[in-house]
């Protein structure tokens, strides 16, 4: 069911107005609070924007696809009416000129952004827990975690605040929490939408996508963000059209590695249920070995570091950010206000990425990670050699408790062991609810496609209704 489409078919026929569902969802965030899902909102500059869509529609002037549907962005996305903090403290009060280029595409279709969603701070995290403006509770349980980096985004889509919210995904960070928190999350193609005017985190798997209740929703969205974009070389012609059409008799491959012991039971047997509607559905589901798979995590955590720490090398307290007071000298200027401006696991990771590009580390950790990393994308073109989707859980566990892995960073980091793989390669993928845990939380199966697959694969999430 396409939520989005309803509200911009009642607003065009004025059974509603865009004004009366901004003000919706502006006193929905706010009811919502205690989940602490938003850095700020943008009020003021919403409601401009929804009277002056309202007017256009008085005037019969045309309207994008959008119009009038209230939406929320990732506080790492530049845009105007609110700081964008990163969810940190050395860019806590920082104005950004412009805005990110699919924001810009989603306000000239029409979409209207009326907040700032929390996240880890510079996207570093797997549990929005690391965020300078404190943890996001989930949606369906307040003492789980939503889930991260993206945590904010996905809480407010699960709450209904808003019918879609943006997220940016390194190695999981729209995925794992979607799982988490019972919605709909893509990462598209490496290069399909534009990442200029998003806070950069690693350049060579960040990639913008989205958050919504529906396949169709997120059919839509990413319509509207797709394609090049002469401010981002990494963007790729505009191939995405939107298609509800799933070819019949589909080969799908289920990767035994991600189902192992070291998974939930709750979770394999969510998604062994999953892949048998699949199989009800006509496809044919077979388990394929990618013994590759299990050392994804390793490569990510060297490859991402080092793109970490050369990307918040800017973040000194002149050019970016809080400066640090009562200083005596450049170097100490420049150490205080990066001390005092980063989170703990901002810090982890610069120390992590500047060891492995140092002189002496760097063929042995970096390089090594980089060729592996090309014999991952190699072992997944051999299996879509033979099938035409993939298929693993989102995640090993439902939502944790808050605090519960803090004080262990490599189990923090296990959390996305399922989601790392197809942002190395670069190749689409999409979580879908699965069901829930005995205990009421989410599970999420995680789908992954071929390059350039994403309309198929969105239509394919969208075919199976899980009850």
């Amino acid at each position: 069911m396409a939520i989005i489409t309803d509200i911009v078919t009642r607003i065009k026929n004025g059974s509603t107005t865009a004004r009366a569902e901004v003000e919706a969802a502006l006193q929905k965030a706010e009811a919502a609070s205690e989940y602490n899902t938003l850095i700020s909102l943008t009020a003021e500059r919403a409601l401009e924007r929804a009277d002056e869509i309202d007017a256009k529609i008085k005037a019969g002037q045309q309207l994008g696809v959008l119009a009038g549907v209230p939406f929320v962005v990732k506080d790492n996305f530049l845009a105007f009416g609110a700081p964008t903090t990163a969810a940190s403290k050395i860019l806590q009060n920082f104005n950004a000129p412009l805005q990110a280029t699919v924001v810009e595409k989603l306000e000239a279709a029409g979409a209207i952004c009326i907040g700032k969603s929390n996240l880890d701070a510079f996207a570093h995290g797997g549990s929005t827990e690391n965020s300078a403006f404190g943890v996001t509770k989930n949606a369906f349980d307040k003492s789980k975690v939503a889930g991260g980096s993206s945590g904010g985004s996905a809480v407010v889509t699960a709450l209904d605040i808003v019918p879609f919210a943006l997220g940016s995904d390194t190695g999981g960070s729209i995925r794992q929490p979607a799982s988490f928190n019972g919605v709909f999350g893509i990462k598209p193609t490496y290069g399909m939408t534009s990442r200029f005017g998003v806070v950069a985190m690693a350049n060579s798997t960040d990639t913008m996508g989205c958050f919504a209740k529906s396949a169709d929703d997120i059919a839509l969205v990413t319509d509207v963000m797709a394609g090049r974009d002469e401010k981002d070389m990494t963007t790729l012609p505009d191939y995405f059209t939107p298609t509800t059409f799933v070819k019949p008799g589909l080969k799908i491959g289920v990767i035994k590695e991600t189902m192992d012991d070291n998974v939930d039971k709750e979770v394999r047997e969510a998604t062994n249920a999953y892949i048998e509607l699949l199989r009800a559905a006509g496809h044919t589901v077979d388990e394929v070995s990618m013994p590759i798979v299990k050392y994804a995590l390793a490569m990510y955590y060297v490859i991402v570091p080092a793109e970490v720490s050369s990307n918040l090398a800017r973040y000194d307290g002149v050019r970016y950010g809080k400066r640090a007071d009562n200083v005596a000298t450049l170097a100490e200027l420049y150490g205080r206000s990066r001390d005092e401006g980063f989170v703990t696991e901002n810090k982890r990771r610069i120390m992590i990425g500047s060891y492995v590009l140092s002189s002496g580390f760097f063929d042995a950790y970096y390089l090594q990670a980089q060729k592996a990393r090309t014999l991952l994308i190699n072992a997944f073109n051999e299996q879509f050699a033979n099938y035409d989707f993939l298929i693993t859980p989102t995640a090993p566990t439902p939502a944790f408790g808050i605090g519960e892995n803090t004080g262990d960073p490599v189990k923090m980091y296990l959390a996305d062991i399922m989601t790392v793989p197809a942002s190395l390669a670069g190749i689409p993928a999409i979580s879908a609810p699965a069901g829930v845990s005995a205990g009421g939380l989410p599970i999420g199966i995680q789908l992954i496609g071929p390059m350039k697959s994403d309309a198929e694969l969105i239509a394919l999430a969208g075919s199976v209704e899980v009850k």
